[in-house]
């Protein structure tokens, strides 16, 4: 089988050495169609690599030049019941790199002319856009990875319309980590690890942030993979969380929604602590509102108060995590009846403290 790029929507197709970063007929996101290279052995796996790239059979991408050694993140205990997988420990501070390392290999495989991207890694010559009011410690490690800059004035929705104006340009790939599904096969090794360090079983449930849903999406991915491959009998429940000042999604899912309401296009988002999942039209909105239900999950949205809250408890208990990662730990940090797992996506000098 052809590893191939296929539109949800129409189903059209294309390869995925172009540079066709959306579907041409409906301008939304790919999803990929690949064989994987086999069922996952367990019995291989401690013999591997230390790094994500251990799950080599089920990624659509193998022997990679442009590791960091990205994944294996820790799995700590929080209380009886919660426990919290550190992905700021990532060599950026931050789960992206997950689904970046898997973008820019791609790209260095393709060699386009320029890397346009959206996220904060610049493995490859590149130019990284962002909102205007980006932490200024995000924006100073862009800069020192030799990225050049684009900050555009507007929220997360405005940059990523600028971003995609100059995906168009020729020769541009566009490391996208919204509309291009390699991303999402690099995030679905979140849901790999905690399967390999809970001994081959998964938590009763599995809360993320969702702005985009790049990391749902991909959990959806890996539990669906390793339910065919025999490896799970159940999977478990996706808890999606907002912050309350922008959740588009949970006001979709409550309504009984298939797709998001009726929010105008050009809207933006209400200021928020929780700024990256600040997203009031994401684009995948519809396979994010499906994933979460068939997997018997639900959204909760948390407030700015409890933001701040959950941010200083984390902190008093050792880790110190960025305003958008603790939204999972302020949502479901005080349940008792069953076992879950929460990711502190991205470090606390990203953003420093909460005012």
């Amino acid at each position: 089988m052809t590893t191939t790029y296929r539109c949800p929507q129409d189903g059209t197709r294309a390869d995925v050495t172009s540079l066709t970063w959306c579907c041409p007929v409906c301008r939304g996101p790919w999803d990929l169609d690949f064989e994987s290279a086999g069922p996952l052995r367990p019995g291989e796996l401690p013999g591997r690599a230390n790094s994500l790239w251990r799950y080599e059979e089920v990624l659509p991408l193998s022997s990679p030049a442009t590791t960091l050694g990205e994944g294996r993140t820790p799995l700590v205990p929080l209380t009886p019941t919660v426990s919290a997988k550190l992905d700021f420990l990532m060599p950026t501070l931050s789960f992206k790199d997950r689904g970046a390392v898997m973008l820019a290999e791609l790209a260095r495989r393709l060699a386009p002319e320029r890397v346009a991207a959206y996220c904060a890694r610049a493995a490859l010559p590149c130019t990284v856009y962002v909102p205007e009011g980006t932490s200024p410690k995000k924006t100073e490690q862009i800069r020192a990875h030799g990225a050049r800059l684009e900050v555009v004035a507007g929220d997360r929705e405005a940059t990523a319309r600028a971003a995609r104006a100059a995906a168009d340009a020729p020769g541009t790939f566009y490391a996208s980590h919204v509309f291009n599904p390699y991303f999402l096969h690099g995030t679905k090794t979140y849901v790999y690890e905690l399967w390999e360090d809970l001994g081959g079983r998964l938590p009763d449930a599995i809360a993320v942030p969702v702005g985009n849903g790049t990391l749902l999406l991909g959990a959806a991915l890996a539990t669906e993979e390793l339910l065919a491959q025999g490896l799970i009998d159940t999977r478990p429940a996706l808890i999606a969380v907002q912050a309350e000042a922008v959740s588009p999604l949970a006001a979709a899912f409550h309504a009984g929604a298939d797709g998001l309401l009726g929010t105008p296009a050009g809207t933006t988002a209400s200021p928020t602590l929780a700024e990256g999942i600040a997203i009031p039209r994401p684009p995948r909105a519809r396979a994010i509102l499906a994933a979460v239900r068939e997997s018997g999950g639900t959204f909760l949205t948390v407030t700015e108060d409890q933001i701040r809250a959950a941010q200083l408890d984390l902190a008093a208990r050792g880790f110190y995590v960025e305003t958008t990662g603790v939204a999972c730990w302020a949502a479901v940090g005080g349940w008792t009846d069953r076992g879950v797992v929460v990711p502190l996506c991205g470090a606390g000098l990203k953003t420093g403290l909460a005012a």
